[in-house]
């Protein structure tokens, strides 16, 4: 479960940041967004099918067609839970690609690798490479990896600018960077169906299913207090990367934001 939250307001420290709606001290917030996953990992797909009446997955396909993995090509998903992207690309180059899941939470990681096992994949071609690790401070080499894909994680990082930083270091020169984030929706009415259904029948499905309705809680606020399109892409240039762009989907319930390391 999460732990309990803490009363700190915005301009009691200048060492917080947010935890969904909630301040916390900057240096407990990767331990809190670890128990949250360290809680759902178990259901976190079933989840997310749930959650999105499936939606995520036709997200997730127009997320890997836009990055157009190519055998060959060494890519490195980070924040990537159970492995759902890494096995998109490596179908999608019949296992001739290396891709590495690379998460900070190892239940997370624990449960893709038993999904592996149950369906043969766990080693040889097609299989994933798991590696633990944080966003902020990630464990490869400058300039190794032809593509960066994060989906559905960059919001849960304490320093999002240093994350970004991270990934323009480990990429190539000519390597991709790409983005699938929830963001900030753009139809005033379905922005307030939106917030209706994240605050009310979100939880209820996370308190029935996943058992943790305070985590589910936490991710619908965690979505409000991310950057908007514009700002995130604007982070993204700051940090370092050029050709800078979006696409929003479903009228910016989500949106891939795609840069480039020159």
């Amino acid at each position: 479960m999460v732990r309990p939250m803490s009363t700190l307001g915005p301009d009691d420290d200048p060492a917080t940041t947010h935890f969904g709606y909630t301040q916390v001290p900057v240096s407990e917030k990767t331990a809190r967004v670890r128990d949250v996953f360290d809680s759902v990992a178990g259901r976190y797909d079933l989840m997310n099918d749930l959650m999105s009446a499936g939606v995520h997955r036709l997200w997730k396909s127009v997320f890997v067609d836009h990055l157009n993995p190519r055998p060959g090509m060494n890519i490195v998903d980070v924040a990537g839970g159970t492995g759902d992207i890494a096995r998109r690309i490596l179908a999608r180059c019949n296992g001739e690609v290396s891709v590495t899941v690379c998460d900070i939470n190892a239940k997370m990681l624990t449960a893709g690798r038993d999904r592996e096992i149950d369906q043969g994949r766990l080693s040889g071609a097609g299989a994933a490479n798991l590696v633990c690790g944080n966003a902020e401070q990630l464990p490869f080499a400058d300039a190794a990896l032809d593509a960066y894909t994060i989906a559905f994680g960059l919001r849960n990082v304490t320093h999002i600018d240093k994350a970004l930083a991270e990934a323009r270091r480990v990429l190539k020169p000519g390597g991709r960077f790409l983005c699938l984030e929830f963001s900030h929706v753009v139809a005033p009415v379905l922005a307030r169906l939106y917030d209706r259904y994240s605050f009310t029948v979100l939880p209820q499905i996370g308190a029935l299913v996943a058992r943790d309705r305070d985590s589910y809680v936490y991710l619908a606020e965690s979505i409000r207090k991310f950057p908007p399109q514009d700002e995130l892409a604007s982070m993204l240039g700051d940090a370092g990367l050029d050709q800078v762009s979006y696409r929003n989907l479903s009228g910016g319930i989500a949106a891939i934001h795609s840069a480039w390391r020159i």
